[in-house]
């Protein structure tokens, strides 16, 4: 896997640590909502597929989630990812519009991908991210399905996308669309890093 991102700070934070603070902060979101679903370790596990190490692990901040992990815990617990993102401003933004410097982050260390949130936190059924990939960075080494629809813009470096096996080097100005159904990742085989916007559509 790939290590952290060089260069790719979040536009407008005003410190982006190493990455131990990120999963620190996510591992207490979803302790807190597993807690508030009433479901214990063993059950988030099963739903998950992860191991029970795995998920105790991700709870204390001692690991970082693939884009894969974050998915299924996603689905298990019943909230859209955008609810892992970083804590909500002090002063709380306007609800249609998500100005540069209001953006909510991820840095998903060892999978090498930095998924900033560009929709507002509560847009309903589209999510829609600006994702930096760090070279050799992946989404993970499975594919992802879910219900729903995909889409994206490349606007710098090359990223190759997986779709059911077959895969497709994408440069910038290429873009796409597909049912979340079909088999799918996402990796950057180039030396520079690669930046594209990516859109998930539920229902």
């Amino acid at each position: 896997m790939a290590g952290p991102l060089e260069g790719a700070d979040a536009p407008g934070s005003a410190e982006i640590d190493d990455g131990r603070d990120s999963d620190r902060r996510l591992g207490e979101c979803i302790r807190a909502i597993r807690l508030s679903r009433n479901m214990s370790i063993q059950e988030l596990s099963r739903r998950t597929g992860l191991s029970n190490g795995m998920v105790s692990q991700l709870e204390r901040g001692l690991t970082t989630p693939s884009v894969r992990s974050l998915r299924l815990m996603s689905q298990a617990l019943l909230v859209p990812i955008s609810h892992f993102f970083d804590p909500e401003p002090v002063q709380p933004p306007n609800p249609y519009i998500v100005r540069r410097g209001e953006r909510h982050f991820l840095r998903l260390t060892s999978s090498g991908v930095l998924k900033e949130l560009l929709s507002p936190k509560d847009a309903g059924s589209v999510e829609m991210y600006e994702l930096t990939i760090a070279p050799d960075g992946s989404s993970g080494s499975d594919f992802l399905t879910h219900e729903g629809r995909k889409a994206g813009y490349v606007l710098a470096g090359r990223i190759r996308l997986w779709l059911d096996q077959s895969p497709h080097i994408l440069e910038p100005g290429d873009s796409f669309l597909f049912p979340g159904t079909m088999p799918y990742m996402f990796d950057n085989p180039g030396k520079e890093p690669g930046r594209m916007l990516w859109l998930s559509m539920r229902g």
